[in-house]
């Protein structure tokens, strides 16, 4: 566990600010330099409204401390996921916010050390790549072949080039984050 129990508040704390300043258009709060400052490494945050994706952005190789790049990447995802249009300031009460803290990843020679549920997965081929969260083949009920298939359509290319020489890294995730009622 990378993030202490009584630290992943204060981490959804610090998104939740910094994803309405950003919205709101207000300067962005400070961010405490106590919230894990040696804890450096790839995050996403996810954002959802009435349970439904409302925007994903991450980064796997920060160089900064993990509460500065949940900031980054909240005030980004208010605004710059492609697939998405802006969150308005109507909308942030009944936003959720979730937290991804990846571990690093590995390549894997073997489709069968994919632990659905438990792996991330990175497809790449060429100048391509694609990443799925551990969390997302059980969203949609996936098996592994579809996680494979849907990481390949991410990165842009066919559904099966995972069978045709693409490489396959996986990762794991610390995942926590807010959950309304409705």
């Amino acid at each position: 566990m990378v993030i202490s129990p009584e630290d992943q508040p204060r981490l959804i704390a610090t998104a939740r600010h910094a994803l309405e300043a950003r919205v709101r258009h207000l300067a962005i709060p400070d961010i405490d330099r106590t919230l894990a400052p040696d804890v450096r490494c790839g995050a996403f945050v996810s954002i959802f409204h009435a349970g439904e994706l409302r925007g994903c952005l991450g980064r796997l190789n920060p160089e900064e401390p993990i509460a500065r790049l949940v900031a980054q990447l909240a005030q980004a995802v208010a605004d710059s996921d492609p697939r998405f249009d802006r969150v308005t300031p109507q909308e942030l009460a009944g936003i959720d916010l979730e937290i991804s803290v990846l571990t690093p990843e590995r390549e894997i020679q073997s489709v069968e050390e994919i632990e659905v549920g438990t792996h991330g997965l990175i497809v790449e081929q060429g100048t391509s790549r694609g990443l799925l969260l551990p969390q997302v083949p059980g969203e949609h009920g996936w098996d592994r072949e579809a996680f494979l298939d849907h990481a390949c359509l991410k990165a842009g290319l066919a559904a099966d080039a995972w069978r045709r020489g693409a490489r396959l890294f996986v990762f794991e995730a610390q995942i926590f984050g807010e959950r309304s009622s409705g």
